[in-house]
């Protein structure tokens, strides 16, 4: 059985897909990119840190809501649009986990990204049953 997570501190989906779903004890959250959840607008004017962070904190927000946590985070899968940002990118995301336990992650440079955004992460977590 499936269930629907659906937060209002999180970007709307722009698509047919729901932000999260949660199946057994397993959360599999959508591809977030930089969407301020209040405004609607893209956070894509400043720097990729701040992009970064945007999409780190709707992540978070997807997690809370599902009973979880970035602990609780076992994969990541991250597209950016210039693999030169590498290094700025990897310094935001290493602020949201423990060096020690954290999970497991590709990086890859795509052609673009919906709304023509630089990154996107989709996340697979964690949560009690």
């Amino acid at each position: 059985m499936k269930k629907i997570i659906q937060t209002d501190s999180a970007p709307a989906p722009v698509g047919p897909y729901s932000q999260a779903i949660v199946a057994g004890n397993i959360l599999y959250i959508s591809g977030q990119i930089a969407i301020d959840p209040a405004s609607g607008e893209l956070k894509t004017d400043g720097t990729i840190e701040e992009e970064t962070h945007q999409v780190m904190k709707n992540i978070g927000a997807i997690l809370q809501q599902a009973g979880s946590s970035y602990e609780q985070v076992v994969k990541c899968s991250v597209f950016v649009k210039d693999m030169h940002l590498y290094s700025r990118i990897n310094a935001i995301y290493g602020e949201y986990f423990d060096h020690d336990t954290a999970p497991a992650r590709e990086l890859v440079e795509v052609a673009n990204l919906p709304k023509f955004v630089n990154i996107e992460i989709s996340t697979i977590a964690v949560v009690a049953s």
